[in-house]
């Protein structure tokens, strides 16, 4: 089992629904993720989404956007988002996903970036712009050294393209609620009930559902039907406001009330892991 199965198995056991955070690492500052990433956890945050800043960010919206193109101007690279992932993996409980677009991987080279990736703690990759029938030798790469490739599916996906990328995916299976790019949204989307019933009649991987999710109230709603609830735009916009208000402690103070709210809003829910 890879670190990602055994923490979506454990939870399961508990009867409780993971809670992935989205950080993009180096924003505000350099080496914010440092402090950041223990509060996350501190806060009730069972798996950790590592944001790779990228200069055309395709899945991404104004919130996200915005945030790595300060990590850019920060000098962050994919290089120093490892080294941090290194720093962090021995300091949390929670595994690291790294969260990254494929150019900056196919510069660093498929093979020397699965090798420090394993080196640096990662558990699991999110390329979302790498299609699965062209994931072969990224897939190969990490698998030899258990780090999990993790694909993603929208609602527009049909049975066809739910079997391919089920069926190439590993760890979990990560749910678009809605078609568009990242960004919290005021209403979930009427179609997600029918997106991760679809998927589950075609994968037993668990579904972590993301993409404008930004209340306790939304995230206890998707954790009815979903085994994960990732959080991302919401997040980036705490630690915005409380930085440019007091400075990095106060961000990570402001990210750890945060990712609390919406664990409370988990656990006060209706059955978790998609048990309902």
């Amino acid at each position: 089992m890879t670190r990602i199965q055994e923490t979506f198995a454990r939870l399961r056991r508990e009867g409780r629904t993971a809670l992935m955070p989205y950080l993009t690492v180096g924003f505000p500052e350099r080496d914010s993720a440092l402090e950041l990433v223990p509060a996350l956890v501190e806060g009730g945050a069972d798996l950790i989404e590592l944001g790779v800043p990228f200069s055309d960010p395709l899945a991404d919206g104004a919130t996200i956007q915005a945030a790595g193109q300060r990590a850019l101007a920060n000098g962050m690279t994919l290089a120093r988002c490892l080294d941090q992932a290194a720093q962090l993996a021995p300091a949390v409980a929670a595994p690291l996903v790294l969260m990254g677009y494929y150019n900056p991987i196919l510069q660093m080279g498929v093979e020397a970036f699965a090798r420090r990736a394993a080196a640096s703690g990662v558990a699991a990759a999110i390329v979302p712009d790498l299609p699965p029938g062209e994931s072969d030798a990224l897939r190969t790469a990490l698998r030899a050294h258990d780090i999990d490739l993790v694909f993603l599916l929208a609602p527009t996906s049909d049975e066809a393209r739910i079997r391919e990328v089920t069926a190439r995916g590993s760890g979990f299976q990560y749910l678009v609620s809605l078609t568009g790019v990242t960004g919290a949204r005021a209403h979930l989307p009427p179609g997600l009930d029918d997106l991760v019933v679809r998927v589950r009649r075609a994968t037993d991987l668990p579904l972590a559902v993301g993409f404008g999710i930004s209340t306790p109230a939304q995230a206890a709603r998707v954790a009815q039907v979903a085994d994960g609830v990732i959080v991302g735009s919401a997040l980036i916009r705490a630690i915005a406001a409380a930085e440019a208000e007091g400075g990095p402690s106060t961000a990570a103070g402001a990210a750890r009330a945060f990712v609390a709210a919406l664990r409370a809003g988990i656990d006060a829910g209706a059955p978790a892991g998609g048990q309902a």
